[in-house]
């Protein structure tokens, strides 16, 4: 193999990085803009009703999200697509805990993540195997 075919990243990984990118980014914009709307609902609904915790939790999630979009911006590689896949696990789980029905929401929003995962686990891969041939 050619040491600039190595060095090449196939498009396909390349979308894959940038829509990640972009979610987790698009994310933490979405969480900013609209902290007292849908965020703070879906806590009240799921029986956190104070609104100091419900911020917290709601910037909380929001740098969390900043951090691991920038880190995959800024850094790609498998330690920030381990911190992805950590993030969108514990987000899962909390979610699935706090709201349970969201698994049979109509748009799917944690149905979303099993692909997301699966891109995450397909980048560290090739990230890995990169490395062997670097």
């Amino acid at each position: 193999m050619a040491l600039s075919a190595v060095n090449t990243v196939p498009c396909g990984q390349r979308l894959m990085h940038a829509s990640l990118v972009v979610v987790w980014l698009g994310t933490a914009l979405v969480s900013a803009l609209e902290h007292k709307g849908l965020s703070a609902r879906l806590l009240a609904d799921a029986g956190i009703l104070d609104t100091h915790w419900q911020a917290l939790l709601v910037w909380s999630g929001l740098l969390a999200d900043l951090a691991v979009g920038l880190a995959l911006w800024l850094r790609p590689g498998r330690s920030s697509y381990l911190a992805a896949l950590a993030l969108m696990l514990a987000m899962t789980v909390t979610a699935s805990v706090l709201q349970p029905a969201l698994w049979l929401h109509p748009l799917g929003p944690l149905l979303k993540n099993l692909p997301i995962a699966a891109m995450l686990l397909h980048l560290m891969s090739a990230h890995a195997k990169k490395k062997e041939f670097a």
